[in-house]
This record gives C-alpha cells, structure tokens and sequence, in this order.
C-alpha cells in the first residue's frame, strides 16, 4: 500500500507522533490488533454506565432530516431537493450554511451543569462529522471550521474545559472518512491503495486533537468504506496507547475500519442502537438518540418522535444489565442551544438515577440478566447486593422474584424508601414480595423501581 505523507503543519505532526512508536520491550504495544486487543479497558468507562451524546455541525444550519444533509442532497433526495428550491436562493451551496452555524447561545458551563444533573460521567461531542466541518481550530480544514468561519470560536476547547469543572469525562466523536473531501475520493477511486487522504487530513487532525484537548475517550466513526490498513488506524492506536498523555487513561470504541467492527478496538459499539439479545463477553455501549428519526437537531421534530422518559429509562436498565455503557444523544441547534423537550429528558434521566444509581454506576451484571415474571425484571449486582428493577408496578403490590434464592440474612429494600420490605420464599413462585402501595404521586419516580437484595443467592 502506497503511503503517502501530506505536506505542512498537519503532515509534520503526523510524522513526528509516527516517529515515536518504536519497539522498547514486552510491555508496550504494537500495531497490530493481537497486541492493541489485549488491552485491559480503563476502569473509568464500565463504572460510568452513563454517557451523553452531542451531534452538532453545519448540519444543524439547516436542521432539515438528518445530520446526513449534504449526502442526502448531494444524491438528489427529493425531500432535501424540495426543500433546498423551496427556501434557499439558485446556487446557494452546502459551504454557504457554515456562517450560519452561529453558536451565539453557547454556553459550555450551562451545558456541563445540565449534563451533570442529568447523572452522565462522560459526555462525547462530534469534532468533525463526515461534512469534514471540524468544530476546532484544525490546522488542515482551512476555512471549514469553527474558528475560522461561523462561531468564530474554539467550540471543542470550551467544551472539554467545562467538563473538567464538573469532573465529567470527556468524549470527542472523530469522523474518519469526509464525504467530499478531494484526497479522500481520490483514494476512494484508487480503491484506497493510495493514502493521500490518511497522511494529510485524518491522522494529523487525530493527534491534534489528542495533544490538544487530551480526551478521556475517542469516539472514531466513518470507517464503513476501507480496512483499518486504509486508515492506518493500528499505528495510531499503538501511539494513543503507548506514548501519547492520555496513554493510561484513554478510551477507544471499534470503528477503525470496515472489518472492526464488534472485533477490534477499545469497547464495541457494533452499529448504531445495538442491542445484544444475551450478555455479551466484551464491554459494549449502546449509542443512541432521543429523537428517533435523527442524531441532529430537526426543527421539523414532532413530539412522537421523541422517546418518553419511560423508554429511556427502560433501555439504560437493559443495557446496563447486559454489561454495556448506554450513551444517549441529542442535538444542539445552530444556535448553541439544548432545546427545551431534551432538557426535560436528560433531567429525567438525572432524578431516577439520584435515587436509584447505586444499582447503575460501578455494577456488574448478575448471574441472571432478566427474567419474565408478573413483569418484567432486570438484574444487576454490585458486591454482595443484589438489585432487582422493574418498569410496571406488578398487581396486589406483590412482585415475584424467580431466580434470587433467599437465605437466613436475606433483606429487601425499595430504593427512595426507608425501612425494609416483608417478604417469604415459595418453593414454586420464588421470591414474594410485598410492595408498599404507592397513590399516585407519593414516590419520586413514575417508572423504573429498585429492590436491593442482600444476603441472597
């Protein structure tokens, strides 16, 4: 394969990092994915559980389907073509949105504190979508980024800093292919046997931002097209994890290339909104959005299309008792703004999870995941107590618990409610429960209950 260095700042800093992954002994790693899988993930990133997810680029200017745009109108999708006739002048180009994207309401420390009100440990903002727009100052998209043309400002630096305030991780979303991009389909018409793209543009913005900002966790995307040796993503992950300064800390997800995924890399995503249907062996994370039909901001978004708190809570349960990370998106507007309707749904996330964390953050999935009783009921454990979790409230107030087998010591306690519960073991039904009865509005949360079991088997 043909690798060809791309000249400049960008080209030189490339060069520079790639000079440092040099053989020292058995205890570094090597670019290859036998070595980079052996990885022991940081424990930072199965304590948090809970992460969100922010889309925002010159795609929220039009805010119009999805952050797929430009594709979508570059490929003469009727809806976008209609739209583009209906209220745009002739000629007016994709480039034409960016001084739109004016981020005048930004405010990156009212963002953390809703981000931390809403119980996330870490918070993934996208620095460069497949648009190419990089929302910092990247020494090679002259001209298509944010502090050159539209906010006129450092959008990645001012987000990280307020994180850090609040102690909360930080996550940037990297894109590794660009639609449009020139060198990019040059090699793409080469069939990615040339590299003019990779050494010039991708790999020189991955370790500007590394050394930069020095992320807690790199969220890598658009790599469905080429290989992880297209990306030369292997000699990048041996340098982020041997020599860089967040080489002890930091976090990678599986797209690296289109053979990577849910196979290689840090933790698996898969694809989009996976859900395994059995606990999978390898630490995973389900991304995905509160509003439905896009990652972006849609100004044309109906209330139906958005996800009830109720769903939101039953998928982070389902997924926390699987073992995986649930990482929840919504999209800001061109403004900077975190619209009213998705407030209201991180904050719901945020007073569930003040009563009922204990039985998310830092636990581990239980022998048994979930069971179909009366309703539904998820597991999860942590230490020697056991948590029970239930998302309809079962008749008579009594919930029956198959697969916990009580002993002498065994107490069961409803989280958001002091003193315990009676309760008695059936050889047929399990474990018998009787719940308080709760009127209407008596208990701080409407969906999503949890019983904490000790001193059971």
């Amino acid at each position: 394969m043909e690798a060809v260095r791309g000249s400049g700042t960008g080209g030189l800093l490339f060069l520079c990092a790639l000079a440092t992954v040099l053989p020292s002994g058995s205890s570094r790693y090597t670019p290859n994915w036998e070595s980079l899988d052996a990885r022991p993930l940081p424990p930072w990133f199965d304590e948090a559980k809970f992460g969100i997810f922010l889309h925002w680029g010159v795609f929220s200017v039009p805010s119009f389907g999805s952050e797929w745009f430009w594709w979508n109108w570059h490929e003469r999708s009727d809806a976008y073509v209609k739209f583009m006739e209906q209220n745009y002048r002739p000629g007016f180009t994709y480039a034409d949105f960016a001084p739109q994207f004016t981020a005048e309401f930004y405010d990156p420390d009212a963002w953390a504190q809703l981000f931390q009100a809403a119980g996330a440990k870490y918070v993934v903002l996208t620095t460069k979508h497949h648009e190419g727009f990089t929302n910092w100052g990247s020494p090679v998209s002259w001209n298509w980024n944010a502090v050159d043309v539209g906010p006129h400002r450092d959008l990645v630096g001012d987000f990280s800093d307020a994180l850090r305030k609040r102690n909360l991780s930080v996550g940037l979303y990297h894109s590794l292919l660009e639609w449009f991009h020139p060198l990019y389909l040059l090699d793409k018409k080469n069939g990615f046997k040339t590299q003019y793209f990779v050494f010039s543009k991708t790999m020189p913005e991955l370790y500007d931002l590394v050394n930069r900002y020095k992320p807690d966790l790199i969220w890598s995307d658009g790599d469905w097209e080429s290989p992880d040796t297209y990306w030369n993503s292997t000699d990048f992950l041996a340098w982020l994890y041997n020599d860089s300064p967040v080489k002890d800390n930091i976090v990678v997800n599986d797209r690296w290339g289109s053979n990577c995924s849910c196979y290689h890399g840090g933790y698996y995503n898969c694809a989009d909104k996976f859900t395994p249907s059995s606990l999978p062996t390898h630490k995973w994370e389900k991304c995905t959005s509160v509003d439905t039909y896009s990652w972006g901001y849609r100004r044309n978004m109906q209330v139906n299309q958005i996800m009830s708190e109720r769903n939101i809570i039953a998928e982070l349960v389902e997924t926390v008792s699987f073992g995986g990370n649930y990482l929840l998106n919504v999209g800001p507007s061109k403004e900077g703004l975190i619209v009213p309707i998705f407030q209201e749904r991180l904050l719901a996330v945020g007073k569930w999870l003040k009563i009922n964390g204990e039985a998310i953050y830092a636990s581990k999935p239980w022998r048994v995941q979930k069971e179909n009783s009366s309703v539904t009921i998820w597991y999860t454990s942590k230490g020697s107590s056991v948590y029970s979790i239930f998302m309809s409230w079962p008749e008579n107030n009594t919930l029956k618990l198959q697969s916990p087998k009580s002993t002498s010591q065994t107490t069961v306690t409803l989280l958001g409610m002091s003193g315990q519960l009676t309760w008695k073991q059936s050889p047929d039904l399990g474990l018998i429960v009787s719940l308080p009865p709760l009127p209407p509005g008596a208990f701080p949360v409407e969906a999503g209950w949890v019983l904490r079991l000790e001193g059971v088997n």
